[in-house]
């Protein structure tokens, strides 16, 4: 498709969906691996064919569709009888997001991030109700779910520049992916506004890790904030009876000197530290 329309063609679009298969924890926490390799194959190909092309043009990607989706658990629900065959406003995939999604969201942020110079458009599907970090009541109460958490706090502080870090940690066997890092991460930095900005994963699901990163080139010398989103049980949601089950967590570890930031990131758990 290339070779005809590559002059023509400013974005290739991705989508890509990711839930927990049936024990198999261990892969479903490395779905950024996965992410990333999606990303930089439909690069790669792109950039073959300019290349084949002598073109100077580098096409991009829109990654305008991607979540956490549970796919197969909304197949037999009951649709409400409406007019004749057609339901009036059913509920349909309602997914109730865990502490476990909200790590595995986080990580997929991360990979976006991580990949900024080619992914320049992407788009959360969805918002509201359907496979949302945002759940509503006819008539009634919104709330937030756990995946609203790392949605939000990447939203605001995401700015400028994304810098990739070169981590040196532990690695772990996954069914699906082979062996992947235990901790995945990015950077952000906007000069302009003096301030900056790490996101960080920690796939372990027994042990905290501590991280150190040099953030002295982001001309980081203090922590403004830091907070965790993670949680004893991993199952841990927030529903319209308790709307306010899971949340973030300040973290206390976090620290900065002599332009390295320290930091200890629990088990299976997303991180985002404010620099400034």
């Amino acid at each position: 498709m290339l070779d005809h329309t590559y002059d023509d063609v400013d974005y290739i679009s991705c989508h890509a969906y990711y839930s927990e298969r049936e024990g198999d924890r261990a892969s479903y926490l490395a779905s950024g691996v996965d992410m990333d390799l999606f990303i930089e194959e439909v690069a790669a190909a792109a950039d073959e064919v300019g290349a084949a092309r002598g073109s100077d043009k580098r096409i991009r990607i829109s990654f305008d569709e991607w979540n956490i989706w549970y796919i197969d658990r909304y197949h037999d629900e009951d649709k409400a009888t409406g007019i004749g065959n057609w339901p009036i406003a059913p509920r349909i995939l309602e997914d109730r997001y865990s502490v476990l999604d909200a790590v595995v969201f986080g990580s997929l942020m991360i990979s976006l991030l991580k990949h900024a110079d080619r992914v320049t458009s992407a788009s959360l599907a969805q918002l509201v109700n359907v496979i949302a970090p945002i759940m509503t009541e006819p008539g009634g109460p919104a709330w937030r779910q756990t995946t609203f958490f790392p949605f939000a706090t990447t939203s605001r502080l995401a700015r400028g520049e994304a810098v990739r870090l070169e981590l040196d940690v532990p690695r772990y066997e996954t069914a699906r992916f082979g062996s992947v890092p235990l901790v995945d991460a990015v950077a952000t930095s906007d000069g302009e506004a003096g301030s900056s900005a790490v996101f960080l994963v920690n796939r372990s699901q027994t042990d905290a890790v501590e991280v150190r990163d040099d953030v002295a080139a982001l001309g980081a010398a203090r922590v403004v904030a830091a907070e965790t989103l993670a949680d004893d049980d991993l199952e841990a949601a927030n529903t319209l009876e308790h709307p306010d089950r899971v949340g973030l967590s300040p973290s206390a570890s976090a620290a900065v000197a002599d332009g390295t930031l320290t930091i200890v990131l629990p088990p299976v758990s997303w991180t985002a530290v404010e620099l400034a």
